[in-house]
């Protein structure tokens, strides 16, 4: 079987919008606190462009810590989620790798689990465009904390399931993929945070992932009902904490 392409994979997300804001989880305060040390400014006041906001979860945060703040996504489903959960934040349709926005109009770049969706050798020239002299280009993303023996076990069948290395996939989070040309200096923070879920809010933000939703939904259906046999075996109430390292790269230019 032929996998699937990164754009089928990047528009599989429309579909699931609703799935997608009521399940993901979200980013915790001391994430928004590196953002500001690292860029040596505040997000209050600043103007913040959040680069394929999705359905806004780190848009709203961004917005309730005081900033100005701009959605862009290019997802017809998803932009019509973020304008029924936000409709007080404005949002434009558009990508990182041609932005919809005039030259030195940002303090902030913000790309909340979607850096990955760009091309690198045109959406950091576009941010650099973009942003105003001393400006930040902030990219992060919640990843599964594998120090956590239920999680690792739980990462173990979904490589498994799906072809995957998780834990290869987290180590690759660092500048070089963030930008192979070497073109901005970006700093690595790590945050650790924690959230209590049921074991199926965790399955139905597990299957929000585009990995799931492109395989199609008996196989999806599939696995998810064994993973919750396995997750209702070690967790009896049915309630656990899922543990993240949201991993922040954050360049000035």
């Amino acid at each position: 079987m032929t996998a699937p392409s990164h754009t089928a994979r990047a528009h599989s997300f429309n579909e699931a919008a609703a799935q997608y804001a009521a399940n993901r989880p979200s980013y915790p305060p001391a994430l928004f606190d590196a953002v500001e040390d690292l860029a040596g400014r505040p997000l209050t006041g600043s103007r913040v462009v959040d680069v394929g906001a999705g359905t806004g979860i780190a848009t709203a945060l961004l917005h309730a810590r005081g900033a100005d703040v701009l959605a862009v996504e290019p997802g017809d489903g998803m932009a019509a989620q973020f304008r029924r959960s936000h409709p007080d934040i404005p949002i434009v349709r558009g990508n990182g790798n041609t932005l919809p926005l005039a030259d030195d109009s940002a303090d902030f770049l913000t790309y909340a689990q979607a850096w990955h969706w760009t091309d690198p050798n045109r959406a950091i020239p576009e941010a650099v465009r973009v942003l105003r002299p001393d400006g930040a280009l902030a990219l992060w993303w919640n990843t599964e904390a594998l120090d956590v023996p239920w999680i690792a076990d739980a990462a173990r069948r979904i490589e498994s399931h799906l072809g995957l290395n998780i834990a290869e996939e987290k180590l690759n989070v660092n500048a070089h993929v963030a930008d192979p040309a070497d073109r901005l200096d970006f700093t690595r923070r790590e945050v650790r945070w924690s959230r209590r879920v049921t074991v199926d809010a965790h399955l139905a933000n597990l299957g929000s992932h585009s990995a799931f939703l492109v395989q199609g939904e008996e196989s999806s259906a599939a696995f998810l009902a064994e993973e919750r046999d396995h997750l209702m075996r070690a967790f009896p109430d049915g309630m656990f904490e899922e543990v993240y390292d949201v991993i922040l790269l954050l360049a000035r230019t």
